[in-house]
């Protein structure tokens, strides 16, 4: 069984909300309940491999243990950076020998949400070292590591955000009301990914059987709008299971297809991933370079900061040549804008024109659907580098 893929889970999935429902109608706690059905479904998604649940329990383990670690190391010795650097490298370590041994092909025991688990695992480690977070409790960490409609693939959540939500009971108005907008949610993601989606994917796949120019650019569209469709309505259906079961999951897209910059593009796309990135790599970096005087002016430490911020999650998708194009060349066109829009008076001149937004999201789209082919692979095939 794969989690919001196939038919056999939506048929558990229709069952097991039914008690979730009861249960925030009489205004009764639905924390137990909910880790039930998560371990039921992550259960049964490991089914064909055991081994696979026992190797996640220990991912669990391991990282409460690094963070009670560190929790405790900060309360008595004060902030040390040494130590919470060395935190989080042991905390990305297990993704980073993921990443790696997948990359040379080498088999290695894994299990489902690694990477999304290991972004919720270094947000707590960075915010107690900001002194945001004093306190943790075992069974609320658990449950947000592993909370399914979001474990497989997002959207990624905040610890403190998660936890108010985990512990509230919602009279019961708010919660029919939040039930309400999580169904609605779960049929338009199924709509997206079910339909359009799969609509999409047929494009991509006819379109993707020539190597003509024409084919190679009809390709690009129709791989953009399938990855749209695809994990936006993997996030809507994820964000409505989540409200159901009492927790308000992000929003994972904003009509990022509207996008009159690539920066708005990336406020608008994957949202949660990118907000992560820019709060613990962009921000922290430009708050070290700015203090250390790393660069003359703080527009090029932008720039620099929008390459490796983009780079890193590039690789985060994965070592592949692909994945790390992909993420520079966003990095690039993100500092080129950075650097256009405080510079140029051209574009303080014109940005509020009618004619000029409809040019820059022109210019937009095109950037992002070329983004997503050199994502897809067909780009570097195509170059004679893989």
């Amino acid at each position: 069984m794969q989690i919001l893929s196939d038919f056999y889970f939506f048929v558990l999935a229709a069952a097991a909300v039914i008690p979730a429902l009861v249960l925030g109608a009489k205004e009764k706690s639905l924390k137990y309940y909910t880790f039930a059905v998560t371990v039921m479904f992550l259960g049964l998604a490991m089914k064909s491999a055991p081994e696979t649940a026992v190797f996640m329990a220990g991912y669990c383990a391991y990282q409460y243990i690094l963070i009670r670690a560190f929790l405790r190391i900060t309360k008595i010795k004060g902030r040390r950076k040494g130590v919470y650097r060395i935190c989080i490298l042991l905390s990305l370590l297990p993704l980073i020998l993921n990443k790696v041994f997948a990359a040379f092909e080498i088999s290695v025991p894994g299990f489902i949400g690694i990477s999304y688990m290991s972004f919720k695992s270094v947000q707590m480690l960075i915010e107690i070292y900001d002194g945001i977070i004093g306190k943790t409790d075992f069974f609320e960490f658990l449950n947000f590591l592993i909370f399914f409609p979001t474990v497989v693939s997002g959207p990624i959540d905040r610890s403190r955000r998660f936890g108010d939500d985990f512990n509230r009971i919602l009279p019961r108005k708010e919660y029919l009301d939040l039930a309400g907008r999580g169904l609605f949610k779960i049929c338009l993601g199924i709509l997206y990914k079910f339909t359009l989606g799969a609509a999409a994917y047929q494009a991509v796949v006819w379109t993707g059987k020539e190597d003509a120019l024409i084919w190679n650019v009809l390709y690009m569209y129709s791989y953009g709008v399938y990855l749209f469709f695809d994990f936006a309505g993997y996030s809507l259906m994820a964000a409505g299971l989540g409200y159901i079961f009492g927790i308000e999951v992000p929003d994972n897209f904003n009509k990022p297809f509207i996008s009159r910059d690539i920066k708005e593009f990336w406020d608008r796309w994957h949202i949660s991933l990118s907000h992560w990135f820019r709060d613990f790599v962009f921000t922290r970096f430009m708050m070290n370079a700015i203090r250390n005087k790393w660069f003359d002016s703080r527009l090029s430490a932008a720039a620099c900061g929008f390459i490796i911020n983009m780079g890193l999650m590039g690789v985060w998708h994965g070592i592949d040549i692909s994945y790390i194009i992909y993420g520079l060349y966003h990095g690039t066109i993100l500092a080129l804008t950075e650097v256009y829009q405080k510079k140029s008076m051209f574009y303080k001149k014109h940005k509020k024109e009618k004619l000029y937004i409809a040019a820059s999201w022109f210019v937009t789209f095109n950037l992002v659907m070329f983004g997503f082919f050199i994502f897809s692979g067909r780009f570097i095939r195509l170059i004679g580098l893989n």
